[in-house]
């Protein structure tokens, strides 16, 4: 079952050589684990459709991985974030291209995206802003500019909170960008 026409995997429709040469006659591009038509437009559901693979039906893409399927990266992380989507432990999840976390992530912080499962959007940026480092930072203020109020709401999630590694200096930068968010739009800045 594919969940794209559109998403074509190695030697599941065409062989690998073959979609080697059909990216190099120019017919196909790549996106993140598959190829697709090269005047295809390049959705969500296209982005996270290509982690099928990976992902499968227990794991859920996060942090980068998750800004990249919804539109934040122009690029896919070298190693893809993810996050079990079940309940139960997982006991095989051994992938050099992943950077695993045990945590299950709630099924209220999930949307079904091609077929797989991706944090949300205030999910997303409320993970981006825990993390200390540039990268994370960067790709925060992008889904950030992305979807309007998004900042605010991601703050507010993570004040709701219980405790978490980093929650104090997130919600620092959340804010931040918040009032960002407000100074441009001309708003009050409001306080959470």
């Amino acid at each position: 079952m594919h969940p794209s026409p559109f998403l074509y995997f190695a030697d599941d429709r065409l062989s690998t050589a073959e979609l080697s040469a059909a990216r190099l006659d120019g017919h196909l591009v790549e996106l993140g684990d598959a190829y697709i038509p090269a005047d295809a437009v390049e959705t969500a559901g296209l982005r996270a459709g290509s982690l099928r693979g990976i992902l499968g039906d227990t794991l859920a893409a996060t942090h980068l991985t998750a800004a990249w399927v919804h539109g934040a990266l122009p690029f896919p992380p070298v190693r893809h974030t993810v996050q079990r989507a079940v309940e139960r432990r997982l006991h095989a999840v051994i992938d050099l291209r992943l950077l695993y976390r045990d945590g299950s992530v709630a099924a209220t912080d999930v949307v079904l995206l091609g077929g797989v499962r991706v944090t949300t959007p205030v999910r997303t940026l409320a993970d981006l802003a825990r993390v200390p480092d540039e990268a994370h930072a960067h790709a925060a203020r992008l889904l950030a500019a992305a979807y309007a109020g998004l900042a605010r709401e991601a703050a507010d999630r993570l004040e709701r909170s219980g405790k978490l590694p980093h929650k104090r200096s997130g919600l620092v930068f959340l804010r931040g960008l918040a009032a960002a968010e407000d100074a441009v739009a001309g708003r009050a800045p409001t306080t959470t």
